[in-house]
């Protein structure tokens, strides 16, 4: 049997997953990585934890698997995107802790760039909105706070990535300074038409090019890791930013298939193949993992909050005492009661972006009971993909494509019966969720086994994809968009002045 080796470097913990040639898991390890908060809207994390957290786990995972390093064909690494890592090139320190994507400290920085009327320029070349999610004004802000970090970056002495080409940099003794595709697209800083970084966008965040790593597609050879590190010398063969690779684990390769991730947030992303199409509908045009050098391109639009919601009724609420029992509450009940509730706890993402938007619940009346309000946040999860995936399919038709006619799902909250009905219900398609859900890591596993030659292609990776099962749509049209007009009033009313 040939394994292969992801390393799912995430927001919460570092994991690491040992694959068979199938695409089976084989044996999972994880590690929670501390979180930093300073101050109120600033995150961080250490970097030295990122990678000794990492390093443990891939140690962990190869022993629980009963198999030694030697076995492992190659490794893939994908990872939470556009956290911001500087280090000193001589002693692989990092001069900052890392800035995590949930921090918010650049949005002053962002706010003059949009004043000064930057934001068309920006958005033309990356995809991307003006925002203090992308790496490049993380990058900014520590060049401009960190003492001597500009002098020392112009003078060649430091190096940036996001946790990527830290993980790189420490895997192969500092021989491998690189990114892909994927990761760069997330900086504000890379083209995306012509897959290099962007001499004008650079200059206008006046950061100096010796910082940056070498791009390369997210299928491609990225050295060795030391062999003292797991025992032998591997190779590394694959590395995407997490929402990408889980559209390359769902084997989404052609325009128009679309994937969601239900974690903490949503996700959702849909191929446009090679064309590059910018949306009318507050959604991001990123770049979706590449197997080679030809461009590929996805549609992105992000819900803030997914599955948190479910932590907020156990912890804020204290409705449930584990996320777990959220399913039953609100199965006690055939609906929500009219009620509906608009989780906008840290404003509303895409395709609304209304950052001073906040949470309410209308249509409570006397028999209103915890179970509605445990069935209106699961159905609030729902209510937002929907409003992103017919943001998408606008775009789509727009373009002069089709809708999406099926949903791949992913994420810890797939696995509730009731949320997939649901979403089935108000999509009115197919979701489809596969037999293995850890789809961020198999795609990294896929990216490494790809450039290696353990698979000929992704062809044969579509074979390999299985759906576990199929949630198809019950609900009548006319009733869907009655209930998505009842949540969009909501939301009106949740964004009003």
């Amino acid at each position: 049997m040939t394994y292969l080796l992801a390393l799912d470097q995430g927001t919460s913990s570092s994991r690491s997953i040992v694959f068979n040639e199938r695409g089976q898991i084989v044996a999972l390890a994880q590690q929670e990585l501390p979180q930093i908060y300073p101050q109120p809207g600033w995150v961080e994390h250490d970097p030295m934890q990122i990678w000794q957290t990492q390093l443990a786990t891939a140690r962990d995972v190869l022993r629980k698997a009963g198999i030694s390093a030697s076995a492992v064909h190659a490794i893939g690494i994908t990872n939470q995107r556009e956290t911001t890592v500087v280090w000193n090139r001589k002693t692989g320190q990092p001069i900052h802790h890392a800035i995590v994507w949930q921090d918010r400290r650049a949005e002053p920085a962002c706010a003059r760039l949009r004043e000064q009327g930057h934001a068309p320029l920006i958005h033309a070349r990356t995809g991307l909105l003006v925002d203090a999610y992308f790496s490049g004004m993380k990058l900014q802000w520590i060049l401009d706070h960190v003492p001597g970090a500009r002098q020392q970056a112009l003078a060649g002495e430091l190096a940036f990535g996001t946790v990527d080409s830290w993980l790189m940099w420490q895997l192969t003794g500092g021989a491998v300074h690189a990114t892909d595709v994927s990761n760069a697209s997330r900086t504000m800083l890379f083209n995306v038409h012509t897959n290099t970084w962007d001499a004008e966008l650079m200059a206008l965040l006046d950061i100096p090019q010796q910082l940056m790593p070498e791009v390369h597609p997210s299928s491609a050879d990225y050295g060795q890791v030391r062999a003292d590190l797991l025992g032998h010398a591997i190779r590394i063969g694959g590395v995407a930013g997490d929402q990408q690779s889980a559209l390359f684990g769902q084997a989404c390769f052609r325009a128009g298939m679309a994937k969601n991730t239900y974690g903490t947030g949503c996700f959702m992303l849909m191929h446009t193949g090679s064309t590059f199409q910018a949306s009318n509908n507050g959604l991001l045009t990123t770049s979706a993992a590449q197997v080679n050098r030809q461009a590929e391109y996805a549609i992105e639009g992000s819900v803030f909050v997914g599955g948190a919601v479910v932590q907020w009724l156990r912890d804020g609420l204290h409705a449930i005492k584990a996320s777990s029992e959220v399913q039953s509450l609100a199965e006690s009940v055939p609906d929500a009661g009219g009620v509906i509730l608009v989780p906008a706890f840290t404003g509303l993402g895409a395709p609304y972006w209304k950052a001073d938007a906040r949470g309410l619940i209308t249509g409570l009346t006397r028999g209103t009971t915890l179970a509605h309000i445990a069935r209106a946040a699961l159905e609030s999860i729902a209510f937002q993909s929907t409003a992103l995936l017919e943001a998408m399919s606008r775009d789509a038709v727009a373009a002069g494509g089709s809708a999406v006619s099926e949903l791949r799902v992913d994420g810890g909250a797939c696995a509730n019966d009731l949320l997939m009905q649901i979403q089935a219900d108000l999509l009115g398609i197919p979701v489809v969720r596969p037999e293995v859900i850890e789809t961020t890591a198999l795609g990294a596993a896929y990216l490494a086994g790809l450039s290696t030659g353990l698979y000929a292609g992704t062809d044969e990776l579509s074979q390999l994809w299985r759906a576990e099962r199929t949630f198809r749509p019950t609900l009548g049209r006319a009733q869907a968009r009655a209930r998505m007009d009842q949540w969009e009033h909501a939301v009106r009313q949740a964004t009003a002045d």
